[in-house]
C-alpha cells in the first residue's frame, strides 16, 4: 500500500485528530457534489445523512440497517468546508483547488485512541469508495478491504491506537452484502 495515501494521527489536547489527503484530478465543484449530494454520499460515506445544509442543523445518521443517531452541522460553506459533529465525532472535509483538480482534506477528531486503527481503515475505505466513483468506477462491496487496512494502520499507528476491533455488527453486516 501506498503510505502517502495512509491517514496520520496527531493529539490536540484530550482529544485526537485523524488526517487524511488526497490529491484529486477533478473540479472543487465536481468534488464538493460528491461529498454533500445524497446520490453520491450513498456510494461512499457509510450512513445517509437527514438534515438541512446549513451551520447549527440538526442531522441524524441512517444506516441502511435501521441503526440511526445525532449530529449537527457545524460549518457548510460551499464549495470548500463541510463539518459535523457524527455522533461523538467531529468530521470536517475541507477542498482547495490544486491546480485543475482539487486538495481534499479529511479530519476526524475523537476522544478515545484506541478505536483510531479501526475508525482509520473505515476512512480509508470510504475515500477509497469516494475517489472511485468520481472516477467513474464501481465501488467493491464495503468491508471487502477494511481488515487488510485495519491490520495495516495498527502497524501504522501502534498498539495503543489499536485496542477496539470491528464496530459492532461488521460481520453481520459483510454478510449481507452482494458478493461482487
Amino acid at each position: 500500500m501506498d503510505d502517502t495515501n495512509l491517514g496520520t494521527l496527531s493529539r490536540q489536547g484530550d482529544q485526537w485528530t485523524l488526517t487524511f489527503t488526497r490529491s484529486l484530478k477533478h473540479s472543487p465543484e465536481k468534488v464538493w457534489r460528491a461529498v454533500t449530494e445524497p446520490e453520491h454520499l450513498a456510494v461512499w460515506f457509510p450512513h445517509e445523512i437527514v438534515g438541512e445544509r446549513r451551520p447549527g442543523a440538526p442531522l441524524k445518521f441512517l444506516h441502511p440497517k435501521g441503526d440511526a443517531f445525532d449530529g449537527q452541522m457545524r460549518v457548510f460553506d460551499p464549495p470548500s468546508v463541510i463539518e459535523f459533529t457524527w455522533g461523538t465525532d467531529l468530521l470536517r472535509i475541507e477542498l482547495q483547488a490544486d491546480g485543475e483538480g482539487t486538495l481534499l482534506t479529511l479530519t476526524d477528531t475523537f476522544d478515545e485512541l484506541g478505536k483510531a486503527a479501526r475508525d482509520a481503515a473505515g476512512w480509508h475505505e470510504c475515500l477509497n469508495r469516494l475517489v472511485g466513483d468520481l472516477d467513474g468506477e464501481s465501488p467493491s462491496a464495503w468491508g471487502s478491504n477494511w481488515r487488510q487496512l485495519n491490520e495495516t494502520y495498527k502497524a501504522h499507528l501502534g498498539p495503543e491506537a489499536s485496542v477496539l476491533g470491528p464496530p459492532a455488527g461488521y460481520d453481520e453486516h459483510l454478510s449481507s452484502q452482494p458478493q461482487s
